[in-house]
């Protein structure tokens, strides 16, 4: 009886490029500068990126655009977001009982806290100038800086599945 052996790292292929960009527009603006500069069509996507964290869950907001002609998936993502959650104070005084909302940041990518949100550009073969889109997203205004992340180094790649 012949044993048939699947490796785990056929299964791990990265078929994405990732751009990291810092900027302190609002996503939607940003999206429409996105679509203004490159040849897309970013939409809001009715399906945010859900993350659960031990303090709750919270959802980042995704811009989606299904390039087919090229067969193309871009996905403008929100990196930083916020999970409000009741507490409780420990001490016995006059407002004990009194529960206050907490908020804590929560990433999508961890390992990349500085960057406000990130271009995934998924199933893209070698028609794609990543090095161009980064130079195009630079120009522009309200853009800090965009980057190419590499993909390989990030911890957290489940949270890019969706």
């Amino acid at each position: 009886m012949a044993v048939h052996k699947l490796e785990i790292g056929e299964f791990d292929e990265i078929d994405y490029h990732l751009i990291a960009i810092h900027t302190s527009l609002e996503d939607y603006r940003l999206a429409y500068f996105i679509n203004q500069k490159l040849p897309i069509n970013l939409g809001k996507s009715k399906d945010e990126v859900h993350i659960q964290v031990k303090d709750g869950e919270t959802m980042f907001s995704r811009f989606y655009y299904d390039d087919t002609e090229n067969s193309i998936a871009w996905n403008l993502i929100q990196n930083i977001n916020e999970v409000f959650h009741q507490n409780r104070k420990a001490s016995l005084d006059l407002f004990s009982d009194t529960p206050f909302e907490v908020s804590t940041k929560v990433y999508l990518l961890p390992e990349i806290k500085k960057a406000d949100y990130f271009l995934k550009i998924e199933n893209s073969n070698d028609t794609i100038d990543v090095s161009k889109i980064n130079q195009t997203i630079n120009t522009i205004e309200g853009v800090t800086t965009a980057y190419t992340v590499a993909t390989h180094q990030i911890k957290s790649k489940n949270n890019l599945i969706f």
